[in-house]
């Protein structure tokens, strides 16, 4: 009996009934011939019949999870191969042949003829079934970024706004944006009227930006949400998240009036003051008595003040005598040891050449400035300031003139000759259209003259122009070397001569 098959008792030649159909076969652990076989086993029910395919139809792309976006034709292999690849459970049968079955162009559908060979009760099955890909509307990263902010894609909006006729503090804002890399995450950053708008596809993102600014600038943020879609059978809920910021309404070189109780937090300092910084806090400064102080964004939007005088307004004195103050009586408080306090007597611009008197004032700029010199200061026995705590104060009390910065002369030599060119933010941001109001300019030259700005900016080398020679004659403060860093592609033309640049 050596001849016996061990497993089935029967002779390897000998023949069994298939019980169910009767047709004689081979004997097998089902005792069923194949056709019976493929009628109760499907040897392609664990691979579904209906997948979703994800296709961008602005660059005509589809999804190739899980985030690489891939270009293919209609019925071309890397289409084919795309399709197969979304076929869960294909892996554990074998893969035969596969093929396209015409479908209209527009119709939303793809549909694919695949053969695979499964193994049932130890016998070979070979099955053929059609697979239907449908096609659904998905924006692609890159497109989002190209279309966000006009269409629906975004999912987060961060507004930046302040209130102040200049836009100085966003140039500054988009500088210290660049030097940290701020602004690589959104999708889209656009200019609106009195600050920028940027554009994220994730809530986190945005979010993100929220807390830089908080660390970097004075202000205070709300956030609002808008019910975009509502998926009733699973309960899900899909937001547009917006968060506004509000900047200080408080800039650089401003004369303000402080509230009372302000006045008493920085140790009964002067209700007028300077603002001389604007950082993470508001630098305040008594231009009398050198003293100082700071108020970080809480305090300030606490009980918020206005400038009783802007840069722009401020006029132009000529100073005819200067005398630095020897013994300053100093009480307690903080006080500042970057000025030197002077007694000085000044003349507008329009009253040289006349028998219009000098007028005395003390001023914090006895350092920097010398007969002769031009200054810009707040006329305030001429000024009709509209401010309910400047009117309270005391006229006895208060100074006839501030004087604020001093001013260089040859403005347009100065801008031709400037040794630094500073990166924008694309995407039409503030800073690549320049004001007709040089508020441009005059950030370029703040820059200059205050080294503790220039430590949240990333200054670029500019190359010498032919007139470059003539434009280092004039006298005024200048950018070193030392600070200018190398490697900037130049995407903007060159400036004009009133220093606006050229596209």
């Amino acid at each position: 009996s050596s001849g016996i098959n061990a497993e089935y008792g029967q002779a390897p030649d000998q023949k069994i009934l298939c019980c169910e159909c009767g047709t004689l076969i081979s004997p097998n652990p089902a005792n069923m011939c194949v056709a019976c076989i493929r009628t109760r086993v499907d040897v392609s029910e664990h691979i579904p019949k209906q997948v979703v395919l994800h296709f961008c139809r602005f660059c005509e792309r589809y999804l190739q999870p899980p985030s690489t976006w891939i270009a293919c034709a209609l019925e071309s292999r890397e289409l084919l191969a795309l399709c197969l690849k979304k076929l869960k459970g294909l892996n554990k049968v074998r893969l035969v042949d596969a093929s396209f079955i015409w479908t209209e162009p527009h119709s939303k559908r793809i549909k694919v003829t695949v053969t695979i060979q499964g193994e049932a009760f130890g016998t070979i099955l070979q099955q053929q079934f059609v697979v239907e890909y449908t096609v659904h509307y998905q924006m692609c990263e890159v497109c989002c970024k190209q279309k966000g902010s006009d269409g629906e894609a975004w999912k987060a909006l961060v507004q930046i706004r302040q209130r102040t006729i200049h836009k100085k503090t966003l140039f500054y804002l988009e500088q210290i944006i660049l030097k940290h890399s701020m602004h690589k995450d959104a999708m889209n950053i656009k200019e609106m009227e009195g600050g920028i708008n940027f554009y994220y596809n994730a809530k986190n993102n945005a979010r993100k930006m929220v807390d830089f600014l908080l660390t970097m600038i004075p202000c205070q943020y709300k956030t609002s949400q808008e019910l975009v879609s509502h998926d009733i059978q699973s309960n899900v809920f899909n937001y547009k998240y917006t968060f506004f910021v509000e900047i200080t309404r408080i800039c650089k070189d401003e004369v303000v009036c402080l509230p009372l109780s302000v006045s008493r937090y920085l140790n009964h300092m002067s209700q007028v003051a300077i603002c001389t910084r604007i950082s993470d806090n508001i630098h305040l400064m008594d231009p009398v008595t050198l003293k100082i102080g700071q108020l970080n964004a809480g305090q300030y939007f606490r009980d918020q003040f206005d400038a009783i005088c802007h840069q722009k307004q401020l006029r132009e004195f000529m100073v005819m005598n200067i005398e630095p103050v020897r013994n300053q009586d100093k009480q307690y408080g903080s006080y500042s040891h970057k000025h030197r306090l002077a007694d000085v007597w000044v003349l507008p611009l329009n009253s040289l050449g006349t028998d219009d008197e000098e007028i005395h004032t003390r001023t914090h700029l006895g350092n920097i400035i010398q007969e002769g010199d031009y200054v810009l200061g707040f006329d305030v026995a001429h000024a009709v300031v509209n401010n309910a705590v400047f009117d309270k104060l005391k006229q006895s009390q208060l100074p006839d003139i501030i004087l604020v910065k001093k001013i260089y002369s040859e403005k347009v030599k100065r801008n031709k000759g400037r040794n630094f060119r500073l990166k924008h933010l694309r995407n039409n941001s503030v800073a690549e259209t320049v004001t007709d109001d040089g508020d441009y300019n005059d950030f370029l030259e703040d820059l200059e003259e205050d080294p503790e700005l220039r430590k949240n900016i990333n200054l670029y080398k500019r190359q010498k122009p032919q007139w470059m020679a003539e434009a280092e004659e004039v006298i005024a403060p200048k950018v070193g070397v030392e600070e200018l860093l190398d490697d900037l592609v130049l995407e903007m033309g060159d400036a004009d001569e009133d220093g606006n640049m050229l596209t």
